[in-house]
């Protein structure tokens, strides 16, 4: 812990020099240590700003707006327009990155109109070694990465935020619903829709950390290996309530949760 410590008065210390941030605040993990570091260090000098469209879960927006009302936050929310842009749309495997580019040039917007210094994300150490094409985003806007920076890893966020009392330290992980379609396939408000109520159903089974993949007429559900059984004794109710849904079949990924599975047609890709 005492190396993590460290690692926190370094953030810290990155903090006092940004002098003024917008905060990239979604009510996750490491968006919300960020968040609240960023108060402890700048107070209003900081303001946590959380995007709203149809690729991000409804109950999650409400999740965010109270739990930065909560927390003390200077918060605020944008709309943004991810499918009205056709690259996004398209779904190519830099996807993130065009979403990412319009977040951030919002972002940027609210920080020259309001008088910040600077934008500041939420990715962390670990993620510059997976798939992630939104961090080219990043380096490009010219915004800052300062749990990165500071090299705090996923692990080290959550025992800080634990420490620091932040309901978010257990949260599982969050990615916007986009994440669910393979890579080719046209991204639509439909099928945004389809999932997100299909998610739902299953976090109705007790289920905390999950996804459900979008094939098409298929749903592919992923839930831990300790799920499987909740899955297995639930199936019948989950196959009615996804045909009522619009999906012909359900399915159960036996290889279980993990990020990224739809990256896995992508052997060797790195950030870029």
């Amino acid at each position: 812990m005492e190396a993590r410590r460290r690692k926190l008065s370094w953030l810290k210390s990155i903090m006092r020099e940004l002098d003024s941030v917008v905060v990239a605040y979604s009510g996750g993990v490491d968006s919300t240590f960020l968040a609240v570091v960023a108060r402890e260090v700048l107070g209003d000098r900081s303001l946590a700003v959380t995007a709203c469209s149809e690729i991000y879960p409804e109950k999650e927006l409400q999740a965010a707006i109270e739990l930065a009302r909560r927390l003390g936050l200077r918060h605020q929310t944008i709309r943004t327009e991810e499918l009205s842009n056709e690259r996004f749309v398209a779904n190519p495997p830099d996807r993130c990155y065009h979403c990412k580019t319009n977040l951030l040039g919002k972002l940027m917007d609210i920080a020259r109109e309001q008088g910040f210094s600077h934008v500041i994300v939420g990715d962390n150490y670990d993620d510059q070694f997976d798939y992630r094409p939104g961090m080219r985003a990043v380096r490009e806007s010219g915004a800052v990465s300062p749990l990165a920076e500071a090299g705090l890893t996923k692990e080290d966020i959550r025992l800080l935020s634990r420490e620091m009392g932040l309901p978010t330290w257990d949260k599982p992980s969050l990615a916007c619903l986009s994440s669910r379609f393979p890579y080719g396939e046209r991204i639509t408000k439909d099928k945004l829709a389809m999932v997100e109520q299909a998610e739902e159903f299953i976090c109705s089974l007790g289920i905390r950390q999950l996804r459900v993949r979008h094939h098409g007429n298929i749903a592919r559900i992923e839930v831990g290996n300790e799920d499987l059984a909740k899955i297995i004794r639930a199936a019948g109710e989950i196959v009615l309530k996804f045909k009522e849904i619009g999906y012909n079949y359900a399915t159960l990924d036996l290889g279980g949760y993990r990020t990224g599975s739809l990256n896995e047609i992508l052997p060797g890709r790195r950030n870029n």
